[in-house]
């Protein structure tokens, strides 16, 4: 059988050997980002369809305006679009014989464990990941290499290729170009961001000195989070690879406000034992989760997420 077996040392036969170690080591793995950003809609109970549907409302079509005495007061509209997310079944298992959990110096189900809740988070990661991704708003410096200015496009594509370093100017504008769209700030104040550590050396240092943390007290720090600057939190992710850009001067970075992706579940990642077989001789362990992700807004006009990107 496929899986884990007592005779192939790397499938294992390691997993006892002359004074093996009896502390547990795993590869390292990151730890969940852009899942903590997503905003749980209500839980879909089982039989209830595999869609998950939500309204979003638009403005008034015509504003309010000052009322003249003996004229009728104004009517208007407006309109209500459906957004949803389909909800799959998510999973893994590894599969191990009895020889070799009988044999073996660590219990075989808790590395097995270990393991398959690792690769759970990075599953679920990338799905959250590749929502956020769909955003129709993209940021590019000017003409691929503006230090002081930046190009907003809608398409989802961005159309120069990013020639600099992400740089504080670039997050100034950014920041002014979300409120000047009226994204909902994440947390009722600012705004947050997700990108890895090497797209934000280029100003990172400086926040240790420029709105830096000083005493939080109750107040939520996010997984990740560094710092604030310009009304934005910034929050470091390792979970998602490197986009190798042509140039490799920057990365990959998102900002955004309040109701980006929506997450519905139905049934929360669990781990599972397989019902032995083979008169108990192949056993196995896997962990299922039940449930999808989905961007909230998928037109630009409504859009609460800015990718910082590049055509190549």
């Amino acid at each position: 059988m496929a899986g884990q077996l007592w005779g192939t040392n790397s499938l294992g036969g390691y997993m006892y050997s002359d004074e093996l170690s009896d502390v547990l080591r795993t590869a390292l793995q990151p730890l969940t980002r852009f899942r903590q950003f997503c905003d749980i809609k209500e839980g879909k109970g089982q039989s209830k369809g595999d869609k998950l549907y939500w309204d979003v409302y638009s403005d008034a079509e015509t504003q309010g305006a000052r009322l003249t005495e003996n004229s009728p007061m104004p009517e208007t509209n407006f309109t209500i679009t459906q957004e949803s997310l389909t909800c799959d079944e998510f999973g893994n298992s590894v599969p191990y014989s009895k020889k070799l959990d009988e044999l073996s110096k660590h219990s075989v189900v808790e590395v097995i464990h270990k393991v398959l809740k690792n690769d759970a988070r990075k599953t679920l990661e990338t799905a959250a990941y590749d929502q956020f991704a769909l955003t129709k708003l993209t940021v590019t410096p000017a003409s691929g290499n503006s230090a002081t200015a930046i190009t907003v496009e809608e398409t989802g594509t961005p159309t120069a290729t990013n020639n600099l370093a992400l740089n504080k100017t670039h997050i100034k504008l950014i920041a002014d170009e979300m409120k000047e769209r009226n994204i909902t700030p994440y947390d009722g104040e600012n705004y947050a961001s997700l990108a890895r550590p090497s797209t934000l050396r280029g100003f990172k240092d400086e926040l240790e000195d420029i709105h830096k943390y000083v005493n939080e007290g109750f107040a939520m720090i996010l997984n990740g989070e560094i710092g604030r600057y310009e009304g934005i939190r910034f929050a470091e992710h390792t979970s998602i690879a490197n986009k190798a850009w042509s140039n490799a001067k920057s990365d990959e970075a998102f900002f955004f406000g309040a109701d980006t992706v929506a997450e519905g579940i139905v049934i929360p990642e669990e781990i599972r034992g397989k019902i032995p077989t083979d008169y108990g001789r192949s056993k196995g362990v896997a962990w299922y989760y039940l449930g999808g992700f989905g961007i909230c807004h998928t037109n630009a006009d409504n859009s609460r997420i800015m990718r910082w990107g590049s055509a190549a």
